[in-house]
């Protein structure tokens, strides 16, 4: 059996990001990382944005194996000894390790039906086979207007196809963004060639001949070439729980980024931790996040013994509009608009108990480090004070 000092499993930005973390501290000592997916580690956030605006996919790539990290693909972890310090796979292979990372990310949320008749898309594998459908193909279904859904709309659109969007919402961004300004961008994306149906529930997705049929609550139904989803992930935390680590939305971590077993880390998707700023735990699905915690857990397994305390930010791409936000994002929050173009350009500010608690940038470039600055302004905090601090 082989043995390494460094076991990470998961083969994303965190796992990248961990041995890029080991590697600043320890150059010599061997990493393995092991990831249930075919292609080796890569940026994420490119395939619903980049990629469909013409940037070559090599430049996707992270070239772990390039920071001397040995990485095994198509093979998922299927037990872990953590008294023995071996994880062992589905291939009936077996690992001994001295620090152990769980990067394991989340899995796809599907719909109770149609499942091979829908594309859910979150990996390189859902890029090449729908940017290979929309080579040849016209008509798009998507089902669901969050983060994915509503970029994914966008990239389709923009490469000439006829797309449209399905919510069980009031349309673009309702969750996060305020009434009028998810109607603006209801009425942008129908500008720009994209439909959108909103308040239905999708109901099945059957194959009718060539074609996908999407039946609604509302009687309605649609055919399409193609049919993609981006409805969430869950954090995949199966591992986590057969050795009774604490899960809670994900698995806990302290501020070293440890889990409730010292010599096993997380990070990432998976990973629930504490932040001082929000004076709250979270759970960030970015890839800011990813990296950001992938290489401090890489440190802290590599002995910095460094606390992290990051407050990470995420982006989106809207066709011609864009934003950068950071901290907590929820519509229900009280809400400050401060607009230098109604909708073009502007802050938003999503307070509670008093207190700046998200930022939104929107169209507003490399003000992130103000954002947090913003957030970590002590209550209370009022419109007055808002109004035009980041411009």
């Amino acid at each position: 059996m082989k043995t390494y000092d460094y076991v990470i499993i998961g083969g994303g930005m965190s796992a990248d990001a961990a041995v890029e973390g080991i590697r600043e501290l320890d150059p010599k000592g061997s990493i393995l990382v092991i990831s249930s997916e075919p292609d080796p580690p890569y940026k994420r956030p490119p395939l619903s944005k980049s990629l469909w605006k013409k940037t070559p996919i090599e430049k996707i790539w992270l070239d772990t194996e390039g920071k001397k990290a040995e990485v095994l693909l198509n093979q998922s972890v299927t037990h872990i000894d953590a008294e023995q310090k071996i994880a062992q796979t589905d291939a009936g292979n077996a690992y001994r390790y001295e620090k152990l990372m769980l990067a394991t990310g989340g899995k796809r949320r599907t719909l109770p039906f149609g499942e091979d008749n829908i594309l859910y898309y979150r990996t390189v594998e859902d890029f090449k086979k729908l940017h290979q459908m929309a080579d040849h193909k016209k008509r798009f279904g998507v089902i669901g207007s969050g983060f994915i859904g509503s970029e994914i709309a966008a990239a389709l659109a923009m490469n000439g196809k006829e797309v449209t969007l399905f919510d069980i919402g009031p349309g673009i961004g309702w969750n996060v963004f305020p009434d009028e300004m998810t109607a603006f961008l209801n009425d942008y994306y129908h500008q720009k060639g994209v439909e959108i149906v909103t308040n239905v529930k999708v109901t099945d997705v059957e194959k009718t001949g060539e074609k996908l049929r999407i039946s609604l609550n509302s009687g309605d139904s649609y055919e399409f070439d193609g049919v993609v989803a981006g409805v969430g992930i869950m954090p995949d935390t199966q591992l986590a729980e057969a050795l009774n680590l604490k899960v809670d939305n994900g698995i806990h971590v302290n501020e070293y980024l440890q889990t409730s077993d010292p010599a096993i880390y997380a990070a990432g998707d998976v990973a629930n931790f504490y932040n001082s700023l929000l004076g709250r735990r979270m759970r960030v699905e970015h890839a800011d996040n990813a990296t950001q915690m992938g290489k401090a857990a890489g440190r802290n397994m590599a002995g910095a013994g460094e606390k992290y305390d990051y407050l990470p930010f995420f982006y989106s791409d809207l066709f011609d509009l864009g934003y950068e936000a950071v901290g907590l994002l929820d519509a229900r929050c009280e809400l400050v608009e401060d607009w230098q173009q109604k909708y073009e350009k502007g802050v938003l500010y999503y307070l509670e108990d008093n207190r700046v608690r998200g930022v939104l940038l929107w169209n507003v470039w490399d003000k992130v480090d103000q954002a947090r600055a913003v957030i970590g302004m002590p209550a209370p905090v009022n419109k007055e004070m808002l109004i035009g601090k980041i411009v």
